[in-house]
């Protein structure tokens, strides 16, 4: 039986990719269009997966340039400036406020986010979120880490636990641990590779999808 149920943040809580997707074009808005293009499919590709990650990767990759410590912290702070106060004004996922409203005393609930942890638990507390959930994890840790780390706290079997992604690096994380996986697929997504469980396009229908997992 599901006993935890964890959430990814960016379109799985909040319909906020689009923010951070704008985020990395503006980010590097003085590099010329052909490269601002590749820079955002990069991220559109690996979405789920730490900015802290995904900015040196592009320096090194597409911008064939070295990237300073100090330039790295500036370019982390400038990517926060231009997406927190977005992403607390940002519109929930459909059904999203009302499960963990009416659930929240039968599961435990947790975010693993590839959002930095402190600017994560910063836009909950703000949008008055922070008593829905039992733990607040961001990056840097993966979220295979974060997962195994309910599953020592509590002393979970992988199989009591769900996880709700919206991209690959959500079901490979899901694969490493061993935990049920849930879509969320949205719109302008694309089918997850070697993926055949259930597919959610909002939450307002999740109750029947852990349903439909518990049944033996």
């Amino acid at each position: 039986m599901i006993q935890a149920i964890g959430f990814d943040f960016d379109g799985v809580l909040l319909e906020s990719t689009e923010m951070k997707t704008r985020a990395y074009a503006l980010l590097f808005k003085d590099e010329d269009k052909k490269t601002i293009q590749r820079v955002v499919q990069y991220h559109l590709k690996y979405e789920g997966i730490s900015r802290f990650e995904k900015i040196k990767i592009i320096y090194q990759d597409i911008l064939k340039r070295s990237l300073s410590k100090k330039k790295f912290q500036v370019l982390c702070e400038k990517f926060s400036d231009l997406v927190v106060n977005e992403v607390i004004d940002a519109p929930w996922v459909a059904g999203a406020k009302e499960f963990l409203v009416a659930k929240q005393d039968s599961y435990i609930f947790f975010v693993a986010s590839g959002t930095p942890q402190e600017e994560l638990k910063e836009i909950i507390h703000r949008r008055g979120m922070t008593n829905f959930f039992d733990e607040i994890f961001g990056s840097p840790s993966s979220k295979d880490e974060l997962i195994r780390r309910i599953i020592k706290k509590y002393s979970f079997l992988p199989s009591e636990i769900a996880f709700i992604g919206d991209a690959e690096s959500d079901w490979e994380a899901a694969q490493k641990t061993e935990v049920n996986f849930i879509y969320r697929k949205r719109l302008v997504t694309s089918s997850l590779n070697n993926f055949s469980g259930p597919v959610i396009s909002s939450l307002c229908n999740l109750e029947s999808c852990l349903s439909s997992i518990d049944k033996p």
